[in-house]
Formats: C-alpha cells, structure tokens, sequence
C-alpha cells in the first residue's frame, strides 16, 4: 500500500504514519511549511510533499501514486481569533481533499473526525456512532467545523468514494508537541499548575490504539460507517489520581463549581481579544467541560479490533515524554 497522510507533524498523524511504516506501507506526507518538524524527523524528500489544505493542486501533486488516503489533518484550537480560518482547513480543505482522492481513483480512505462531531446522551450514559446530534449541539468552532466537514465526508461516499469516518475520543502518550488541549492538562498537572477541578469527565484512549485504529478501519471498516476510536470512561479527577500515583505529586483535592472557571475564562478570552494575545483557559474549554464526553467504543473493538491498552501506559508515556522533551521539570527521585 502507498499512502498519503495529511497531519503527519500532529499527535495523532505522526503515530498513524509509524503504525503504517510497521505494517509495511510506502508513507508520503502533505505537509504545511510551517508545520513543526520535530514529529517528521527522518524523512527524506520522497516522503515529504509540502502542501496546504487549500490548495488543490498540492494536493493532487501529493495523491499522485498512491492508492490510499489518511486524512488526519486539522486545526485543532479551542480559541480562535478568526473563525472562517478554521472552516476554510476543516471543512473546505476535506472537501478539496476527498475531491482529490476521487479524481485520483484511491480505493481506500480513512477520515478523522472527533467524538466532539457526535452527540451526547441527556441520561448520562455512554453515546455511541448512532447518538442524535445536530449542528446545534456543537459548542465552539471547532467542534462546528468538525461536524461539518463530517457531513462534507459523507456527500463523498453518496459519489461513491469509499471513506471510512474513525472518531477519535481523547488520545494521550508520546510526542503530543504542540500540546493538545488533553496534553496541557497532564502538562499543568506536571507543572504544578493545578490548584483544583471541575465534576467534568472523557473517554481516555491510547494515542497508539487510535493510531492503529485509522489501518484497522482502512482494513476492515464499512464505507460510510463511523467509528469511536476509545477506551475508558473516567472523570478528571480520576485521571488526576492516577497521575498521582504515576508521578508522585500531589493531586488537586479542591473541586470547584463550574460557574468560577466560567467566569475566569471570560475574562482571560475577552482580555485575549483585545489584546491579540491566547488565552491560558479559552472559554469554549470551560463550556464544553460542563459535560461528561462519555462513549461507548463496542463497536470498533468489536468490529475493527481495536486495541484496549490501560489508560495508565498511555499516561505513563506522555508523563516521560514531557519530562524527557523538557516540557517540565522531572521530580527528584523520578
């Protein structure tokens, strides 16, 4: 197989391009020259088409050859000062990349959507790929963007094009660079920027799982069909005890009601606006944690052979990678 990857310098891409470099696959990579490198170390010119979303004819130039497509690539922020510049990667840039992979005749596709595109149950139970969701659901633009361009994904398979929709829950482990949003919050623990929580709860997963989940739906997913690409349900501060245990600091005992955090990301994301600088806590982050994103992953495992590794290696991982990489300071006795 030779396979196009857009998103190889992300979290999630660069783990699906070793997964695919493991199985034997011939890997080229679109990337944006502004793309961070240090998740491309080691490719050579061959692997490497230097792109943009937006631009069709990169790539087409990219999708030359190859018989497969993994389109992971996407702006992921929970802050955005210009909104039509997250709709113009995520939704328009799928759409000029399924376009592409159909005039190029690939027979293989894998989307990567989010859980964030989903919905959820109003009973607190676990959502899965069948849960009603609408465009009204969605909290922020990026979450938005990715609902939509779901929508773009699937008018492609009405054409014909053969897209599998992988919905990644929330990936944790090695070589988060940026970091994503979960990797500020492991970061800020190790940080010791963690003075208290919310009553706020994920489905945690493996980044590697979700890594080899992309070739499993390549594999053996249906046309059409989506899949949760998750593990385990846990509340933040279940995860914070484990990172507890993991690094022997202190965990934030202190659980605050959401209307105070609500309230300081108001302020922080206003003073952002007018400053034109980021803010620390975007308040569409303190929003979206007033629901527990719980899912139910039965039916990749079942069907795709998604691995369930403990949540506690794949926390383990990103602890040593941020402390190895100098994201922060290692505990004595560590």
């Amino acid at each position: 197989m030779r396979a196009l990857l857009t998103g190889a310098s992300g979290f999630v891409g660069s783990h699906v391009r070793t997964a695919l470099i493991d199985r034997g696959a011939e890997v080229r990579c679109l990337v944006r020259a502004s793309s961070p490198r240090k998740n491309l170390e080691g490719l050579d010119e061959s692997e490497l088409v230097v792109g943009d979303l937006r631009d069709r004819a990169s790539i087409a130039r990219a999708l030359d050859g190859c018989d497969a497509l993994f389109h992971c690539a996407a702006d992921y922020r929970l802050y955005v000062r210009e909104p039509e510049e997250m709709y113009a990667s995520n939704v328009e840039g799928t759409r000029n990349v399924l376009r592409a992979a159909s005039a190029a005749g690939v027979g293989k596709v894998v989307y990567t959507s989010s859980v964030g595109a989903l919905g959820l149950r109003h009973d607190g139970q676990p959502a899965d790929e069948t849960t009603p969701v609408s465009i009204d659901d969605m909290v922020g633009h990026y979450k938005r963007s990715k609902y939509l361009a779901e929508r773009v994904a699937e008018e492609w398979v009405e054409r014909g094009l053969p897209v599998v929709i992988v919905n990644p829950s929330t990936p944790i482990g090695d070589r988060d660079v940026k970091p994503t949003a979960t990797g500020r919050v492991i970061l800020d623990f190790l940080r010791r920027k963690t003075p208290a929580f919310v009553d706020t709860g994920l489905n945690w997963v493996d980044v590697r799982d979700v890594a080899l989940g992309h070739l499993l739906a390549a594999e053996r997913g249906r046309p059409g069909d989506k899949y949760i690409l998750g593990h385990r349900n846990l509340s933040l501060e279940e995860i914070f005890r484990r990172l507890e245990r993991l690094t022997g600091l202190a965990a934030p005992r202190v659980r605050l009601p959401h209307w105070i955090p609500l309230a300081a990301a108001a302020v922080d994301t206003g003073w952002a606006r007018l400053t034109g600088g980021e803010p620390r806590v975007p308040i569409d982050a303190v929003r979206l944690s007033r629901y527990k994103m719980y899912f139910d992953p039965s039916k990749a495992v079942r069907e795709l052979g998604l691995p369930q590794t403990p949540i506690d290696e794949a926390l383990r991982r990103a602890v040593e990678w941020f402390w190895d990489n100098g994201y922060a300071e290692r505990p004595a006795g560590r």
